[in-house]
């Protein structure tokens, strides 16, 4: 069971690999869930594959053509493209103007422009359609760009945007009056901090806290105490699970050093459960809950669409009788069970995944949403996990400090989140949450149904995803035409939309009549055409073939395909 789930996608290559290299390898089973897609590979020979995968790109006659279409189809894209082009330059000149300016000194937007859309098509893209990674204002569900444009956001800030951006600007305020008086004075703790710890512990159920100064940081004291307190090794991880983006969690590709002590098993799998009882060197088991919308998958990105594999399907019901089963084994063999809650604590629910799922975790980690808008990492546990050195030898200790942890102001901008979140029952804004988001996202796809269009929406409460119901190596696409229909997605595309809870009826009307405009005017431009002989495996077969041909090239002719 030790396979790794990979990163791949973020290259966009690894479905092409996989079907191509990975077809033995055996798919696991969970009663009432289905099969989940085959682990990708061990991590050093998803490295070796992924180094050996050279740069080519279609030149402008293959871009529109890469699937086959016929002329008559090409030419519609073309004209399409360049329709949308035009469109781009007009409306978002000076966001544009801006970000090319800026990414040669960010390399977090070099990269993010690199890889929105598959790699054979990403320069032609970055050409044409410059999407601006420069905001200026929020207000409600929207936010504008610096041309004055006006979206309805749908990426959620990673995450951090639960209750709405005008909730968070005035908390800040608010946080910022009540402990100006101090000022960022660090290492004493503000007097907040006290009420912040007495809620986390209600809300968490667990004994004791330790603020840190991102969600990466948290999960990282979280393995650290287990690793010392059951003095074994061994982290277990599931497939396709992002945990931050440190060495341990992060083993493959992305990670320029292999993971040690690392284990990726698999979500909803017996035989994960008979190898926690067997081995005797696993410290802890590390899970981030929003797996359930898509297990043993990695994060969905839009550069991984080369064809339309993705899948998503959350089942409450079935995720929580899989997390009970893995309580179980782990309360069997003294592991320590973590809930890595960065992204999704309190969106779920006021209590999180352990509320959500009626489960209780021994070591929890929250992020993103807790610090009322300002950055935070939070670790709650038991007390004999959290303490950080032995009575008995007072040299053997588990150290962890930051120089940030506690800031006065996050402390107070927490502070201001928790009292909103854990008003009483009947105000509260989970009240109906899944009712109502199962709801929306159910309708929009009734409307997708009816106008004939090859997508669909998967939800998790308020995050979602965007599949695709036909063969196509277009569907990557979508994303520009939804942000020319003034809905603003992040950088990974239809990967992920996060919705905030402040979203109306009306405002959600809104969002569904742009999104169903947004697929047909992609749908009329020609993208979604298919020969119907095409099938995602042969999709994904060519594209290896182009690969394998591109790495037996002389030199003098890489990097193009005609």
């Amino acid at each position: 069971m030790d396979w790794h789930g990979l990163a791949l996608a973020t290259c966009g290559v690894g479905a092409a690999v996989l079907a191509a290299s990975l077809a033995a390898v055996k798919r696991g089973a969970w009663p009432g869930s289905g099969k989940p897609p085959p682990l990708a590979v061990h991590t050093r020979l998803a490295q070796r594959i992924a180094s050996s995968v050279r740069f080519y790109e279609y030149d402008e006659g293959r871009f529109f053509c890469a699937d086959g279409a016929p002329p008559e189809v090409a030419a519609r894209r073309r004209a399409g493209f360049m329709r949308l082009a035009a469109l781009y330059r007009m409306r978002f000149a000076k966001t544009a103007a801006l970000g090319a300016a800026a990414e040669s000194g960010i390399s977090d937007l070099q990269f993010t422009a690199a890889y929105r859309v598959p790699f054979q098509f990403s320069r032609f893209v970055r050409r044409h359609l410059r999407v601006g990674a420069f905001l200026q204002s929020s207000a409600g569900v929207t936010v504008e760009d610096i041309d004055g444009n006006r979206f309805y956001d749908l990426s959620g800030s990673y995450g951090v945007n639960l209750l709405g951006y005008d909730f968070y600007k005035a908390a800040i305020a608010r946080a910022v009056e009540r402990v100006q008086a101090l000022g960022p004075v660090l290492g004493a703790y503000h007097p907040i901090v006290a009420d912040n710890v007495r809620r986390l512990q209600q809300i968490s159920g667990l004994d004791e806290v330790s603020f840190h100064m991102s969600g990466t940081e948290a999960v990282m004291q979280a393995v650290r105490l287990a690793r010392y307190h059951t003095r074994r090794r061994t982290l277990v991880r599931f497939a396709g699970a992002y945990h931050g983006w440190w060495g341990d969690v992060q083993p493959g590709i992305g990670n320029p050093l292999p993971a040690h002590d690392t284990l990726t098993l698999r979500d909803f799998s017996a035989k994960t459960l008979r190898a926690l009882r067997r081995r005797r060197d696993i410290a802890c088991v590390l899970v981030n809950p929003l797996q359930a919308l898509h297990p043993n998958a990695n994060p969905p990105t839009d550069s991984a669409l080369l064809d339309s594999a993705r899948r998503a399907d959350f089942d409450r019901a079935a995720y929580a009788e899989w997390l009970r089963l893995l309580r179980a084994a782990c309360t069997e063999r003294g592991i320590v069970l973590i809930f890595d809650e960065v992204f999704v604590g309190f969106r779920l629910a006021l209590g999180g995944a352990q509320e959500y799922f009626g489960v209780a975790a021994d070591l929890v980690t929250y992020g993103k949403t807790v610090a009322g808008g300002l950055p935070i990492g939070v670790l709650c546990g038991r007390k004999e996990l959290m303490k950080r050195f032995r009575d008995d030898r007072p040299a053997d200790i588990c150290f962890a400090r930051g120089t940030f942890n506690s800031h006065p102001y996050v402390m107070a901008a927490m502070n201001e989140f928790l009292r909103t979140a854990d008003m009483p029952r009947g105000d509260q804004p989970y009240a109906d949450l899944d009712a109502v988001w199962n709801h929306r996202a159910s309708r929009l796809n009734a409307r997708l149904e009816d106008a004939d269009l090859p997508v669909r929406v998967a939800n998790m409460s308020t995050i979602w995803m965007v599949c695709y119901t036909q063969p196509s190596r277009y569907n990557w696409m979508l994303q520009y035409y939804l942000r020319a229909h003034e809905l603003a997605l992040s950088w990974i595309g239809t990967g992920r939309l996060i919705f905030s809870l402040d979203y109306t009826d009306a405002d959600f009307a809104a969002v569904s009549d742009r999104f169903v405009a947004a697929a047909k005017a992609m749908n009329e431009d020609g993208w979604w055409w298919r020969d119907p002989a095409t099938t995602n495996g042969s999709i994904k077969r060519a594209i290896f073939k182009e690969m394998l041909a591109h790495r037996l090239l002389p030199d003098h002719r890489k990097g193009k395909a005609a």
